[in-house]
């Protein structure tokens, strides 16, 4: 407060005029004094607001962020597998042999006793199947001929064991390792069905010394084949439905994404995991009417381990980087002592006929088959495997 402007004089002799002149700036001062005091404490509140609301939001952005990463985590992170045999897991109600690695491979034998069996044919079932997949075969013919069939549960199908590093070329390793701990001799025919033929392929490329023949029925193909024409191969994806051709690309491009591009409900994803009808050929549609009225058992153990597991891991293999391509096959039977065939329905519209007819043509020594009016499923109906049987055994 500034009394400079005050007459000194007149606080010796005070008026009444005086007295009131101080009291006035006096009172001027205070009010002035307190303004500024509340106006101090005021910006203070908002600085010390401003901040808690600064804070606040950071918070809640920081809460929003980790719960986001949490769902995408759990999004693309695929469940821990129900594996068979262990607590809480499905039973075992199969035969199963274990391989070196630590997993086991469940297995079912038809037909003649192993020992006295003059041909002993490994079957390789497909995508979403098992080893109790159908392949009928009239009884005669196997009694007449001495045929000893193996089928058996792929990784993670049925019971057996998952495999989270399976490749097209681990594939052949796990039949051969069945083989020989079933004892079934230095040498067998292996057949595979659909997308189970890319094991066949396995096989031929990497234990052809271990196969008296093989059998390729609607085999599987992989549009990412580096010798196949590349024309050839993106006309014969354009052909599949979108969603499909989608599916294929995140498994062969992005494969850890494929657990939830499977699994997320924004997109339709996969024909065949969904069961739309719309690849079926009419003759596809009258076996599977038939098979619904009476289905196969053991059938409802398929993924009983996990769709990941089974389904998702056996795309992503197929479609991955192959080591080598089927035009570079070279004949395992150069002498005439075995025989590798394919069958191929004209009606398939999940197997491109043009592209197993391209791979056939360039090597010669494949015994290739084109059956009229027939589809994918090939192999439902037991005039077509009697056929194939004669094929690679008789013929």
């Amino acid at each position: 407060m500034d009394f400079s402007s005050i007459n000194m004089r007149s606080l010796v002799s005070p008026s009444p005029t005086s007295v009131s002149s101080f009291f006035f700036f006096f009172y001027l001062s205070f009010l002035s004094d307190l303004k500024f005091g509340f106006l101090v404490q005021y910006t203070n509140l908002l600085s010390v607001l401003g901040l808690y609301i600064r804070i606040m939001m950071f918070s809640v952005m920081v809460a929003i962020l980790v719960c986001l990463i949490g769902y995408i985590y759990r999004s693309f992170k695929p469940p821990p597998p129900r594996i068979c045999g262990v607590p809480n897991g499905p039973p075992v109600t199969s035969p199963r042999i274990k391989l070196d690695d630590g997993r086991y491979l469940a297995y079912r034998e038809s037909g003649v006793d192993r020992a006295n069996a003059n041909y002993k044919i490994i079957v390789v079932h497909g995508f979403n199947s098992s080893k109790d997949v159908e392949f009928p075969i009239p009884k005669d013919l196997i009694e007449e001929l001495g045929i000893y069939f193996l089928f058996y549960d792929r990784a993670g199908y049925g019971e057996s064991d998952p495999h989270p590093s399976r490749t097209v070329k681990s594939e052949a390793y796990d039949i051969q390792e069945l083989a020989d701990k079933l004892k079934i001799g230095p040498k067998f025919y292996v057949l595979g069905i659909s997308l189970g033929a890319y094991s066949v392929y396995s096989c031929l490329k990497y234990i052809p010394h271990r196969l008296a023949g093989a059998v390729l029925v609607v085999p599987f193909v992989n549009y990412w084949w580096t010798k196949v024409p590349q024309d050839k191969l993106s006309k014969a994806l354009e052909l599949m439905p979108r969603k499909d051709q989608w599916t294929f690309r995140v498994a062969h491009y992005v494969p850890w994404l494929l657990y939830w591009w499977l699994t997320q409900k924004l997109f339709p994803s996969s024909s065949m995991i969904t069961g739309n009808n719309a690849l079926c050929s009419d003759k596809d549609l009258v076996i599977i009417k038939k098979k619904m009225e009476n289905p196969a058992p053991g059938m409802e153990k398929v993924r009983q381990q996990g769709d990941h597991e089974c389904l998702h891991r056996d795309m992503i293999a197929g479609f991955a980087t192959w080591e080598f391509d089927p035009t570079e096959l070279e004949n395992p039977f150069a002498e005439g002592e075995g025989s590798v065939h394919v069958w191929q329905g004209m009606e398939d519209r999940i197997i491109p006929y043009e592209i197993n007819r391209y791979i056939s043509h360039k090597l010669p020594w494949i015994k290739y088959h084109e059956v009229l009016g027939y589809g994918h499923l090939l192999n439902a109906e037991e005039a077509k495997c009697k056929d194939i049987i004669k094929a690679l055994l008789v013929n």
